[in-house]
């Protein structure tokens, strides 16, 4: 556990602050009057979860490999980050839908039915716990390789 104490640490620090960003996407009003354009104001949140994975291979550098990394070595890492925040995300989503945004389910199936979006029947297929879990699980390990890959060519240092 001491060789992955790190990137275990920072995948509870991104999940933290994911949480943060869903109180203040609600606070904002993104999950109510202004849910049409919750899709594309998310992707702000896009900047900080890069910020952490810098960070993360920042310390992993320092603290574990004496202030060299190679690429490899920060990509192995940048994996692991997102492999413990994939995990955690499932019950990131929990919290979000159960504590700080209960009605978000409701608010964006309304919202793409009285657009024409999508039926009903499709909106509640897609917008619902399991179905975010899934995604949030998926896209964690999927966004965090690939941010993975390119922060490790940054923090890369010989």
């Amino acid at each position: 556990m001491k060789k992955i104490y790190i990137e275990f640490k920072w995948a509870i620090i991104f999940t933290i602050t994911m949480l943060s960003w869903m109180l203040l996407e609600k606070t904002l009003g993104w999950h109510e009057e202004q849910i049409a354009d919750h899709q594309w104001l998310t992707l702000l949140f896009a900047p900080f979860a890069i910020l952490m994975y810098l960070l993360e291979m920042r310390e992993k550098r320092r603290r574990a490999h004496g202030g060299k990394m190679t690429w490899l070595q920060g990509f192995i890492s940048g994996v692991i980050l997102s492999v413990f925040a994939a995990l955690l995300s499932p019950l990131a989503q929990y919290i979000t839908h159960n504590y700080i945004t209960p009605e978000y389910f409701n608010n964006v199936i309304e919202y793409s039915v009285t657009n024409d979006l999508m039926t009903r029947e499709k909106a509640n297929e897609y917008f619902n716990i399991n179905s975010y879990m899934w995604q949030s699980a998926i896209g964690a390990l999927g966004f965090g390789i690939i941010t993975a890959a390119v922060v490790a060519i940054f923090v890369r240092k010989k």
